[in-house]
């Protein structure tokens, strides 16, 4: 079982390091826009630095040749699993997959974001098909093109496992305890649920990073991510 993703929602350097202080144990960390538009690649080396794995989510979507020079130079940073939007297309995620040659960093697509409902996409995109299609639709496109896997929510993982591969990557954001408030995500899940719906990974941020104690609510969610609990 993979290890829970912690979203480092953080604004410094400064923070990141006293979170990260308060664990004794390599994590799985999500460095996201916020952060790396604060403190750029350094912060990227300096966490690699200290033993653990990154997700580095920077959702890139433009034109393909601008995606994969991106992606050349995100490769040397050396990070274990990066993304692109679907919606940027197949070219443009193929183009993604040639600017990591020979980099071992895996490449996942985002489908749709955990804060969008149908409602909205069909209102925001006029994409008027059901969001569970949308969802697949961009899981498949990102299968052609030879990516990793997937960002989707856990209420789509398990149809794309059946589409896609159960070695298909379905990282799934929006993962909250039962206790905890859901904040902007409108399609959420508990870590027990989003083991038995086939989620491969799981992203979790504030019920971590804004938890009294982190390490235990980490611990905790580990727990049930893995079925101990």
């Amino acid at each position: 079982m993979n290890k829970p993703i912690i979203a480092l929602d953080f604004a410094s350097k400064q923070q990141v390091e006293e979170f990260l202080a308060q664990f004794s144990e390599p994590l799985f960390v999500k460095v996201g826009m916020e952060l790396y538009f604060q403190e750029g690649p350094e912060l990227v080396r300096f966490i690699k630095s200290q033993g653990h794995d990154i997700f580095l989510d920077l959702k890139l979507h433009d034109i393909p040749n601008t995606v994969e020079s991106a992606m050349r130079g995100l490769a040397k940073l050396k990070v274990d699993l990066v993304n692109v939007h679907a919606a940027g297309g197949l070219e443009m995620m193929q183009a993604a997959k040639r600017g990591l040659a020979g980099s071992e960093t895996k490449l996942i697509a985002v489908t749709q974001l955990t804060s969008t409902s149908e409602e909205d996409m069909h209102e925001d995109q006029l994409v008027y098909v059901s969001l569970e299609e949308s969802v697949l639709h961009y899981a498949k496109r990102a299968m052609q093109a030879g990516l990793d896997g997937v960002v989707c929510s856990v209420l789509e993982a398990e149809a794309i496992g059946e589409a896609c591969g159960q070695d298909f990557l379905r990282v799934t954001p929006g993962i909250r305890p039962a206790s905890v408030s859901a904040d902007d995500q409108k399609r959420v899940a508990t870590p027990a649920q989003a083991r038995i719906k086939g989620s491969t990974h799981i992203v979790v941020g504030r019920a971590i990073t804004k938890a009294e104690n982190p390490a235990e609510s980490y611990a905790q969610i580990q727990a049930e991510w893995s079925g101990k609990s």
